[in-house]
């Protein structure tokens, strides 16, 4: 299915408005989506990069719509394709900034921005990840981060996000490129995430690794 008006986001110098009508736009991606279960670390899919997206079509509008289901069934603020399964560079969001503002929307074919020196004021807050359920370990990533891509028509877009909020758009992109967050902590931290994940059980349905 298409996507509806509801779905439009404003553009402004470049960078999309994704605190607009937020509910509203979620609920319809929502109402129209399948939830779909979480693939967790080990399966393939989440350690390789994924492919590009070429085609705007119907197909990548309903693999949307599943993607909030499925963020809004695991109680996420971002998902990225890979985590349900399909090999194609999607991410959405809907996910608060450090000042409790709401931000709502889907990038395609992401590309992080290199931040300059200046810019690069690191936050050590905990994160954690649907594909890694139950675990949570400090990483510092960058207070602010810019994400170039597409939108659903294919569109030309950019997003900037700060805080928590950047964290987010962060941790989505490296998903897209085979990367989880555990991936960057230390060998240490990294045993006691899966140490955490093993002992704990997850809240929503996961793709058991065969």
């Amino acid at each position: 299915m298409a996507q509806q008006e509801t779905d439009e986001q404003t553009i402004n110098d470049g960078f999309v408005v994704d605190t607009e009508d937020c509910e509203a736009r979620e609920l319809a991606y929502r109402e129209r989506g399948t939830a779909r279960p979480i693939t967790v670390v080990g399966n393939p899919v989440l350690h390789r990069e994924c492919k590009d997206v070429t085609e705007f079509d119907d197909e990548l509008a309903k693999l949307i719509d599943d993607m909030f289901a499925s963020q809004k069934a695991a109680e996420g603020v971002g998902l990225a394709a890979n985590q349900i399964g399909v090999d194609l560079k999607v991410f959405v969001y809907d996910c608060p900034d450090d000042e409790g503002v709401r931000h709502t929307g889907v990038v395609i074919n992401p590309v992080l921005q290199e931040l300059p020196a200046e810019l690069r004021v690191l936050d050590e807050s905990n994160e954690g990840c649907l594909s890694v359920p139950t675990a949570y370990a400090e990483l510092a990533r960058p207070d602010y981060a810019e994400v170039h891509g597409q939108d659903a028509q294919g569109n030309p877009i950019k997003v900037r996000g700060t805080g928590y909020f950047a964290r987010c758009l962060q941790h989505e992109t490296d998903h897209l490129y085979g990367f989880l967050y555990i991936d960057k902590l230390s060998k240490r931290d990294r045993k006691d995430a899966l140490r955490q994940m093993a002992e704990g059980t997850p809240r929503y349905e996961t793709v058991p690794n065969d």
